[in-house]
């Protein structure tokens, strides 16, 4: 039985949402056939060449749409966007790098009203960043393109997200079923014919949609009307994460007229147990937590007895299929973490199934895919990157972790370095306390550039009340350790948490600008609290003080839910003024100015003391344990130069000519110890084999020395060493 595995519209353009290669690299190890087919990137191609652009003006042309002032600027330049179109894209899939010197010239790209606010260019980019600031500037034309689109034949249409607007809450099934019944939009015809001709290629028996997020929603399901009008042989399966989250409790029959089956959680073992099903393997009753309509009734199904598949028995991520080459690197904002997120092609992993700490009250810790923590080694880890690399040429990796643990990315830095892999990587955390300047140097050598991690709110009434179990110095040191060793950090910030008073978020805006003041954060971005129908939160709305008024359930998605807060703040009144600062301070600016510039209404006074992050990131190092691992990063001890004695110099210190990328580095430490030193160095680089502890080097310093251990941890000699390139995690 042959799998067709579909992303559809729409998700990333620089890279492919990764689920479709998790359930393909999960189907080889049963040795089963698939195909997987990135919609997302298909239709995009399609669109926006010469032929779709020129095909786009003539239906707008033709069909006589009326035009505002903005989509008519952009119809009246139309030869010269067509023009354009083909150097863009090529340009932007880095097949083409020197048309950014032409691409940079003002009279080159139609300008349309995204130019009009775009940023600073020589602030953002300077004046060497010529691929950057042409990057920018493409981005900017597409999204002028994506606007008319929007204006004209498509109002569902946007870049990373389709129809999103009628998916969110879409507690009934209504709205939906009267968009997918309704005639096709332009968007939809272009991704119909692309799924056609893979249908009509490649013959699968069964079609997998993956739906991640709500702007995947209503393009899954006109798939699905495609194949039952056209292909009606073959069966149709729903997952992905919004099934996950909002489909739990689906009962609506009209559903199953475009799909035959909705699967919850992770996908692997449904999806096998669904082939066997279909294969006449295994009888109906014993499915595994999946919808279908039977008889007209719709009938979850969980008899299975079996369990999930083991982290370490899906298989490595099969990147196969797809147009590596094709995906586009856009720049759209300026804002350094949201660039990685949208610039370059980045090879998706999981350290681990789950959330190893999953308490926090405003999270969906009652579901599967945060409550079952599962992680892997960091040798198969590797084993996976080594693998990937091997299958798309591509060496950066973006570890999709809900908070990847620290022991593993410890253990799997240190893989990296045995393996003298060169690879760049980045990942989800939180801040804890384990992350020492230590630990944060071990995981840049290894090739990490960046970590995101939710401070939520800068107060540590309401992080107890999240149960984030983190305060806020403890956020602002580690951030300091990952910035100090050049490690980019991004903060989830969160306004309107249950009980937050207008002095909470006033305060809370001081910590990060503080923090970014004291430059120990670099980005950062807030969203409004959110009540989930998993959260506990949204399970006990009473134990957080507020009310939940709805919507009412009507048979098709169940997740967000309305509420009052009878003691918090009128939040949405900060929104603009939170979004205009963090803008201002990634910018380095209006960092000493008053809070209160930012809002257009009265706002308190801050209660934090102007030097609170400073002082709090004033403590020094941790000392060392005796459990800690040693590992020397510097570079190779080459010789030992003593002093010449003489009645004028003493022989107190020795020189270790040490070996480095970058020439010749030179450790001064006591001569005594010297030869004893070099020795544990290189008994200590990571390509050892085994990485030693540091009670094993304590046991071999007391039997070589008489003085006091615990003073030699003190001493310049060993702050030298650990300066130079010894770390102890």
């Amino acid at each position: 039985m042959k799998s067709l595995l579909v992303i559809p519209p729409f998700t990333q353009l620089n890279t492919v949402y990764p689920s479709t290669a998790y359930i393909k690299g999960f189907l080889n190890t049963l040795g089963l056939p698939s195909f997987q087919l990135d919609l997302s990137l298909e239709v995009i191609l399609e669109m926006f060449q010469e032929k779709g652009l020129t095909e786009l003006f003539k239906k707008v042309e033709t069909e006589g749409y009326e035009l505002s002032e903005e989509a008519y600027r952009v119809f009246i330049n139309r030869k010269s966007y067509i023009s354009a179109i083909d150097s863009v894209m090529s340009f932007l899939q880095n097949k083409n790098p020197t048309l950014a010197y032409i691409i940079s010239q003002p009279d080159f790209l139609p300008r349309g009203q995204r130019f009009d606010h775009m940023d600073d260019l020589d602030w953002a980019f300077g004046d060497m960043g010529i691929h950057d600031r042409a990057r920018h500037l493409s981005t900017l034309y597409l999204e002028d393109l994506g606007d008319f689109i929007a204006a004209t034949v498509d109002e569902n249409f946007s870049f990373s997200r389709y129809a999103e607007r009628i998916s969110r809450t879409a507690v009934s099934f209504d709205d939906i079923h009267c968009h997918i019944l309704e005639e096709d939009k332009w968007t939809i015809q272009v991704m119909k014919k692309i799924l056609a001709e893979n249908m009509y290629r490649e013959k699968p028996d069964l079609v997998c949609l993956s739906v991640p997020f709500p702007g995947n929603v209503l393009a899954a399901f006109k798939c699905g009307q495609w194949i039952k009008a056209h292909m009606p042989h073959v069966k149709v399966a729903l997952g992905g994460g919004y099934a996950n989250t909002e489909l739990r409790s689906v009962y609506d029959p009209r559903v199953f007229d475009f799909v035959d089956f909705i699967t919850l959680d992770d996908g692997e073992a449904p999806l096998a147990h669904l082939i066997e099903y279909l294969s006449g393997r295994r009888s109906q009753h014993a499915l595994k937590r999946t919808f279908l309509r039977h008889e007209g009734d719709i009938l979850y199904i969980n008899g299975s007895q079996e369990l999930d598949i083991p982290q370490r028995e899906t298989g490595t991520p099969d990147y196969t299929d797809l147009c590596i080459g094709d995906y586009i690197s856009v720049i759209e904002v300026v804002n350094p973490m949201h660039r990685l997120w949208s610039d370059g092609w980045w090879n998706k992993l999981t350290m681990a199934h789950g959330c190893y700490w999953g308490k926090c009250s405003f999270c969906d810790v009652t579901l599967d895919y945060i409550s079952r923590y599962e992680p892997l080694s960091a040798s198969m880890l590797c084993d996976r990157m080594e693998t990937i690399i091997a299958q798309t040429g591509r060496n950066g990796f973006h570890f999709v972790d809900e908070a990847a643990p620290p022991a593993l990315m410890r253990d799997l830095a240190i893989e990296i370095l045995k393996r003298d892999l060169s690879v760049v990587w980045w990942t989800n955390i939180r801040f804890e306390k384990s992350f020492t300047r230590d630990v944060c140097r071990l995981l840049r050598a290894s090739g990490c550039i960046a970590v995101t991690g939710g401070l939520e709110v800068a107060s540590d009434r309401l992080l107890a009340k999240m149960q984030k179990g983190v305060t806020v110095a403890q956020v602002a040191q580690v951030c300091r350790d990952f910035t100090q060793n050049g490690i980019m950090v991004h903060a989830y910030l969160m306004y309107g948490f249950p009980t937050q008073t207008e002095q909470e978020t006033i305060d809370s805006l001081e910590m990060v600008r503080q923090m970014f003041e004291n430059k120990i954060l670099q980005s950062g971005f807030w969203h409004l609290f959110a009540m989930t129908a998993h959260s506990p939160v949204g399970l006990q709305p009473q134990d957080y003080g507020v009310v939940h008024n709805g919507p009412s359930f009507g048979g098709f998605a169940e997740n967000d839910y309305f509420h009052e807060d009878p003691s918090g703040a009128q939040h949405e009144l900060y929104s603009e003024g939170l979004r205009s600062a963090l803008y201002n301070y990634m910018r380095g600016a209006g960092l000493d100015e008053p809070l209160d510039i930012w809002f257009e209404h009265s706002v308190p006074k801050t209660r934090i003391s102007p030097d609170y992050i400073s002082s709090v990131t004033a403590t020094g190092l941790r000392k060392p344990r005796f459990h800690d691992l040693v590992l020397w990063l510097g570079g190779t001890p080459v010789e030992i130069i003593y002093p010449r004695k003489s009645r004028r110099i003493a022989d107190t210190y020795a020189e270790i000519v040490l070996i480095t990328k970058t020439g010749q580095d030179i450790l001064h430490i006591d001569a005594r110890m010297a030869e004893w030193a070099s020795e544990w160095i290189i008994q200590t680089m990571h390509m050892q084999e085994r990485i030693l502890t540091l009670s094993e080097i304590q046991a071999s310093f007391e039997s070589a020395f008489e003085f006091s251990w615990d003073d030699w941890l003190q001493s310049y000699s060993f702050q030298s060493m650990r300066e130079k390139g010894w770390v102890m995690v």
